[in-house]
């Protein structure tokens, strides 16, 4: 099997050898070695678990167009810090047909054990979607209740809010075509590989408006 290897350290965490690029290389290249794959490397250097970043996009992206069967990482928390966030690039896994192996948990989705625990995962992102968007909600009532004007600048670049208005106005539906950006690896405004039907909705709302 071909994999690829992912590692991630922060700034912080640079300094600590049980975090290091080195000790998460070794760690991987060593089950690779057991289990006879063949490992293709990617790593961030200095970059928080927060977003999508550049050596795991590029990842994200070979194993979207086959190129890989499989993403090892030594924690899950090299992947994303958040439930939600790790729940999403599960989910992609799942619908592209790739495996993801996390080393710590001896978690592969490939294997029945390794699904119920990305189910198990999956619940708990909704739970933490939905207090994100309850402290969202009390924030906004907090700043409205003082005057202070809401919303901010559309994270969605220029050719995708075109996109976006060009296939709605062709006759799709926000859900298809939210579908249709996830497939494609096009990066939502926050930084996931995963489009929902509301954010295009949003999207296309924004930019009729404006």
């Amino acid at each position: 099997m071909h994999v690829i290897g992912y590692r991630r350290v922060s700034t912080q965490e640079q300094a600590s050898s049980g975090h290091s690029l080195d000790a998460q290389r070794d760690a991987i290249a060593e089950h690779a070695a057991r289990k006879g794959w063949t490992v293709d490397w990617r790593a961030d250097e200095g970059a928080t678990g927060s977003k999508v970043n550049p050596g795991l996009r590029e990842a994200l992206e070979l194993l979207r167009t086959k190129q890989a069967d499989a993403l090892v990482v030594t924690k899950m928390d090299r992947i994303a810090r958040s439930v939600y966030n790790a729940a999403d690039v599960m989910q992609a896994a799942q619908d592209q047909g790739w495996s993801l192996i996390v080393l710590d948990l001896g978690m592969d989705l490939s294997t029945p054990s390794g699904k119920a625990m990305a189910q198990m995962l999956s619940v708990f992102a909704e739970l933490e979607l939905e207090m994100i968007r309850s402290r969202t909600r009390d924030g906004l009532a907090t700043a409205k209740a003082k005057g202070k004007q809401l919303g901010r600048p559309s994270g969605i670049p220029a050719d995708v809010r075109r996109r976006i208005v060009q296939e709605r106005e062709e006759g799709r539906s926000f859900a298809s075509i939210a579908t249709d950006l996830s497939v494609a690896g096009v990066l939502s405004p926050t930084g996931r590989t995963t489009w929902h039907e509301s954010v295009v909705r949003r999207a296309y709302g924004k930019a009729r408006s404006s």
